[in-house]
């Protein structure tokens, strides 16, 4: 896998929970796992970076993402491999669940880098959002508003499924 970062945003803590979850899975340490509003961290020094955000409103990027991705947009990726995870509110939101992902994802995709992860819609009540790319979500949907019983497993899930 190579030296691994994870940078996040998270308005309410849940996407910092959950990166906080999948780093220990991973076992990244806590220095490599960077919260965007005070450290971005240099994404460069990592060969795989995990992007985490939350959605607000109807599937915007979290606040401090919205800066972030012109950093994304202006670095080259080249040789890296990227994974995405998203929290947001499926029952509420349901057309436009994790809907930020869909953005970042947007931002990164013809940067270079292999973007992995990827996770099917199965169990999941959404609408049409735009998180899903050719039936799949670009990656991790997390729904711990309505579905925290079901985050567990899906983040276990997800976690085997980009260290293979």
């Amino acid at each position: 896998m190579g030296k691994t970062g994870i940078f996040y945003g998270s308005s309410t803590g849940t996407t910092e929970k959950v990166a906080g979850i999948i780093a220990g899975k991973l076992g990244i340490s806590a220095s490599d796992v960077h919260n965007i509003e005070s450290n971005g961290g240099d994404l460069l020094t990592y060969n795989f970076l995990i992007f985490g955000s939350s959605s607000t409103g109807i599937g915007d990027l979290q606040y401090f993402w919205e800066k972030y991705l012109d950093i994304l947009k202006s670095t080259d990726l080249r040789g890296k491999t990227v994974a995405l995870f998203c929290c947001g509110d499926s029952y509420t939101y349901s057309d436009s669940f994790c809907g930020a992902m869909r953005k970042i994802y947007d931002a990164i995709k013809d940067k270079g880098c292999e973007i992995i992860g990827s996770v099917s819609t199965d169990g999941y009540e959404t609408g049409d959002t735009d998180a899903v790319v050719d039936g799949k979500f670009v990656g991790l949907a997390i729904d711990n508003d309505n579905e925290e019983d079901k985050t567990p497993e899906r983040i276990d899930s997800w976690v085997k499924s980009i260290t293979n």
